[in-house]
């Protein structure tokens, strides 16, 4: 069962003109028309699912267009892909100091909190004295 772009859009939800900017891109490709209307396959939801996850993980729509169309024997998209997972590791290790930073602030009573030590220390990634 075909959907049409309003349906993509209300699922996805996406607006139509960006569902139209990502056909421009080679992100997604409509089957046919319904009508007037675009018509997609259903998988295309999972296509715009895996974008907003890539795109919210840092990746340009170059780099997505460039995944979706890769192929096995692609060594150097390959290696570009495990790059990003590194990049990623970082990044992901960032936000648990600052989560972790912030459910300290949530609690603490130092005035003001920023400048307590033990928040300062996991900000920095160090594990907290508890002598402090």
């Amino acid at each position: 069962m075909l959907l049409d772009i309003g349906e993509v859009a209300q699922r996805s939800g996406l607006a139509a003109s960006a569902l139209r900017f990502y056909e421009r891109k080679g992100l997604i490709s409509p089957v046919g028309r319904n009508g007037i209307r675009r018509a997609y396959e259903p998988e295309t939801l999972s296509r715009l699912a895996l974008i907003a996850c890539a795109r919210s993980a840092g990746f340009t729509l170059t780099e997505i267009a460039t995944l979706l169309h890769a192929r096995p024997s692609d060594a150097a998209l390959r290696e570009r892909v495990a790059q990003k997972a590194d990049e990623l590791d970082g990044r992901i290790a960032q936000l648990t100091r600052m989560r972790d930073s912030l459910r300290h602030a949530a609690s603490c009573t130092h005035d003001p909190l920023v400048s307590c030590p033990e928040f300062k220390q996991v900000v920095r990634g160090e594990t907290p004295d508890p002598a402090s």
